[in-house]
């Protein structure tokens, strides 16, 4: 899912059932939840790109330097170009590549790749945003992908509509960078992006089924991401019960993809599959606060703090689900902590892959023993967010950011003014009381913890324009 918040749906994820979960319907994710595994501390980062190759490569986003959104070939936003107080780094602007001709891209042996030399039939369908305009990977077909539906170097659609296309021209050709690829025997017609790719899916893996080879299905939807548009099928409910126009049609978006999950749900037990095909649900960085939505800004994915392109909990902790017969317990649910990059090597050992080579360091975890509940990481293990960049907006942790997660315990350094947030979430889910303070010692500690971290992966920072100074790692600052 794309922009989907940890409070986008009916599935509570917390110790409590909220009014954005009785506002929203998404009975195939209750569904879902009630045949697998409920997580209810699955993190991401804070905004696209950043995750899906994260996703795609199993190395934490300060290792593989695509620490923000991707687009324009060897080019950093204009945000950050333009910036008046900080110089940001060449981040790896053009995404991943397969071999080392594409500068300022990160070479990384991709999920995909393994799991095709293995004999899986691998499918890519709806956003991709792996890499910029005009690089290899702006087509998901040349980072190991059998077939691509839709996905291109954008991650946004032009129109959720078909009857505009899909933000192409009335002859199929892009009006701009938006416009959705391909999808043309939809052009014209009274259909939802999200249904079109739903009924993609299931007409390609019809055509898949005859092969007789396990497949891997990356069904990577465009929604909830902006422009907000309206899935006409699911609207009205959400007027009728006096929701204003944008939420209406945010709540609409989400019960169409929600419709897609039980649509594609429904297809497995048709073909008894069901029994043999592990799902995994999970969001690329928390739900949209900060701009574009009804309502008072950041609070939409309260109790926790802002959304998306920030490092506090509403920008980074995903709505996730695990579905694996035979192996995850129905019902369950695991309050361990997991990052995105933990999929890569947790969904090649749910493949049973495990004699595998990688030209990338693999900084993502193997959570098979919390699926079978065999084990725990929870106090154990650092997260790390590393967010040299600027997304543009402003609020509660937006910005050039450092976060270190260990524990309970939670710090964020602002690279801007050396600032530092320390929380604890076990009794501050909201991050509502800082106390860096009052708690000297376990600020030492992560700020350390830290620094060793960003210094072990090379990270990058940025510098500060007046002195043309870099932004000393968080230690540094003390």
């Amino acid at each position: 899912m794309d922009d989907l918040g940890w409070q986008d749906t009916s599935v509570p994820f917390w110790n409590e059932t909220t009014h954005f979960n009785q506002r929203y319907h998404t009975p195939n994710m209750e569904r879902l939840a009630k045949e697998g595994m409920k997580f209810t501390q699955a993190y991401a980062t804070s905004v696209c790109s950043p995750t899906r190759v994260s996703l795609m490569t199993g190395m934490n986003a300060a290792r593989h330097r695509v620490t923000n959104w991707t687009l324009h070939k060897n080019k950093i936003q204009p945000m950050e170009s333009n910036h008046g107080d900080l110089d940001f780094p060449m981040w790896n602007v053009n995404g991943i590549t397969l071999d080392t001709s594409v500068k300022h891209a990160v070479h990384a042996t991709s999920l995909p790749v393994i799991l095709k030399k293995n004999g899986y039939t691998t499918i890519h369908i709806g956003k991709a945003h792996f890499g910029a305009i005009g690089t290899s990977a702006a087509n998901p077909l040349n980072i190991g992908f059998d077939i691509n539906i839709a996905g291109h170097a954008a991650g946004a659609p032009g129109s959720y509509y078909g009857l505009d296309n899909f933000g192409n021209n009335g002859d199929g050709s892009p009006k701009n960078i938006w416009s959705v690829p391909g999808l043309t025997e939809f052009h014209g017609k009274k259909i939802n992006l999200t249904e079109a790719l739903t009924r993609k899916s299931i007409t390609i893996l019809d055509s898949v089924l005859k092969l007789d080879k396990p497949f891997f299905l990356y069904m990577s939807h465009y929604t909830v991401h902006t422009p907000l548009m309206a899935d006409d099928r699911f609207i009205q409910q959400y007027l009728d019960v006096g929701l204003d126009t944008i939420e209406a049609q945010y709540a609409s978006m989400i019960e169409g993809m929600d419709n897609s999950l039980g649509n594609l749900l429904d297809y497995l037990e048709k073909h008894n599959l069901d029994d043999k095909t592990a799902i995994l649900f999970m969001s690329d960085n928390g739900g949209l606060s900060a701009v574009a939505r009804g309502g008072e800004a950041h609070t939409h994915n309260k109790p926790l703090s802002s959304g998306k392109g920030s490092a506090r909990e509403g920008g980074i902790r995903e709505p996730m689900i695990v579905k694996w017969p035979g192996v995850v317990a129905p019902g369950s649910t695991s309050h361990d902590y997991l990052i995105i990059e933990d999929f890569y090597p947790t969904i090649l050992s749910m493949a049973g892959i495990t004699n595998y080579e990688t030209v990338q360091h693999i900084d993502g975890q193997n959570f098979m023993p919390m699926l079978k509940k065999t084990g725990a990481t929870l106090n154990s293990r650092i997260l790390v967010w590393h967010y040299p960049n600027e997304w543009g907006p402003s609020g509660p942790g937006i910005g050039a950011t450092s976060t270190i997660r260990k524990g309970d315990w939670k710090l964020i350094y602002y690279h801007l003014d050396q600032r530092f947030e320390l929380f604890n979430l076990e009794s501050d889910i909201g991050e509502t009381k800082n106390l860096s303070k009052n708690n000297p010692d376990k600020l030492v500690e992560l700020a350390n913890d830290l620094t060793n971290y960003l210094i072990s992966v090379d990270a990058q920072m940025p510098s500060y324009k007046n002195t043309v100074q870099k932004v000393p790692f968080p230690s540094k600052a003390l």
